[in-house]
């Protein structure tokens, strides 16, 4: 089950698609939304990443950052920020860490045998690094609640 509200988010370090390492903990003093997704190139993920894209803005006048978090190496994550114009890091997670650590992994993605990714999960973190605001849908192929998500970052 992935963490819960209340719960000190679990401290990560990640290349994004630059591959230069993101630390969580340098966030501090920042709210974070955490946007962990299945893979890039998927037509949900690429809708929930445009809908960031385009809410970033308003999300930075909120003083968040976001990130887009998947098992994707970091070449496939540039070649799909670059081909959506998103505007945010995507940080890669191959090894696995954030998505165990936050609970999130979803087995035999896609039903390929012994192919790991994300569930589709969202967190919203408050300055201190708790988490505030937790969703993760039942089904990869739904879309998260941006609406609570957008709320919830304008409510810290």
């Amino acid at each position: 089950m992935a963490l819960s509200v209340g719960t000190i988010a679990p401290d990560f370090t990640l290349l994004n698609a630059d591959r230069e390492p993101v630390t969580l903990h340098s966030l501090r003093g920042k709210k974070v939304v955490l946007a962990f997704f299945p893979a890039a190139f998927t037509g949900v993920c690429q809708a929930e990443l445009c809908t960031f894209r385009d809410s970033l803005a308003t999300l930075q006048g909120a003083n968040a950052e976001v990130f887009g978090i998947s098992a994707d190496i970091p070449f496939a994550n540039k070649a799909f920020a670059t081909a959506n114009d998103i505007n945010f890091p995507i940080l890669s997670d191959w090894s696995l860490q954030a998505i165990n650590a936050y609970d999130v992994a979803l087995h035999d993605f896609a039903g390929i045998q012994g192919l790991t990714r994300s569930v589709r999960a969202t967190f919203v973190l408050d300055t201190e690094g708790v988490i505030r605001f937790a969703e993760v849908t039942e089904n990869p192929g739904v879309e998260p609640n941006y609406e609570a998500i957008f709320a919830a970052v304008n409510s810290l």
